[in-house]
């Protein structure tokens, strides 16, 4: 039996693996200056559209799983990831904490990929897992619902006004963050998975609301669709127009579909 040293040890099968291949095509290319995401060094082919896995749900800052239940009751073989300090610590992280349990639920499904829906915060959590922790290879659909992909100015507030107004990950959405930077500077929706982005124009939260769209995903406003008044921040997640959106874009990735107002 082989005994890993150090961090890989402390890795699931599924991850050792991925970091080993890695490994090995670094050593065999040239090394590359500056930042290069896993998917860029790979050269990651689309995940297979036809085959559906399992559906993990994320959840905003403060980790409330309350606001996805109705979601999680919407689709099948979903489940919230619970997320390290409540989802207020380090976005990193969270997303390593998703990286783990895609291996686990991979590992006990025996499918081939998963679905993500990120909530608020949990869709940044989710794209950072998908541009740097490997999971353009194990992920084919991702959807983010009023998520501040570009940062909220409410953020940027509690930021300057410190003494621990803001916890780490609020830092981290402020849109001037090197998170988000970094996130932003390059494919905001790298190849792999297909991306939906769903958002609301009367976000009192993710500031200004077209922060939750993502260049390369479909982005969708709830009032587009069924021109609806006010819906906020914490409704958007839970509105019958988003169930249907994100059930109709995990079955058929919004070929077809029909909302019902």
């Amino acid at each position: 039996m082989t005994t890993w040293p150090g961090w890989l040890g402390r890795l699931s099968p599924a991850r050792r693996r991925f970091h080993l291949v890695v490994a090995g095509l670094l050593v065999a290319t040239v090394v590359l200056v500056g930042h290069r995401t896993v998917s860029d060094r790979v050269g990651t082919d689309p995940v297979d559209q036809a085959e559906r896995g399992p559906v993990l749900l994320v959840p905003g800052y403060g980790g409330s799983t309350g606001s996805l239940e109705t979601l999680a009751a919407a689709l099948p073989d979903a489940e919230v990831v619970e997320l390290p300090g409540d989802g207020t610590d380090d976005l990193r992280g969270s997303a390593e904490a998703l990286a783990d349990r895609v291996d686990e639920v991979l590992d006990e499904s025996g499918a081939s990929s998963v679905d993500l829906v990120g909530y608020s915060a949990g869709g940044v959590v989710a794209r950072y897992y998908v541009a740097e922790l490997g999971g353009d290879e194990m992920t084919r659909r991702v959807v983010t619902i009023a998520s501040p992909h570009h940062g909220t100015d409410l953020a940027a507030l509690a930021t300057s006004i410190g003494g621990g107004a803001c916890a780490e990950a609020c830092r981290q959405l402020d849109p001037g963050s090197d998170l988000l930077r970094g996130l932003n500077s390059g494919d905001e929706t790298p190849a792999g998975p297909l991306w939906l982005s769903v958002w609301t124009r009367t976000d009192e939260t993710v500031v200004p609301a077209d922060s939750a769209e993502l260049d390369g995903a479909i982005n969708i406003r709830v009032q587009e669709v069924c021109r609806q008044g006010p819906v906020s921040h914490g409704e958007v997640v839970r509105d019958p127009v988003t169930v249907q959106l994100v059930q109709a874009f995990l079955d058929n990735g919004l070929t077809s579909y029909g909302v019902v107002c």
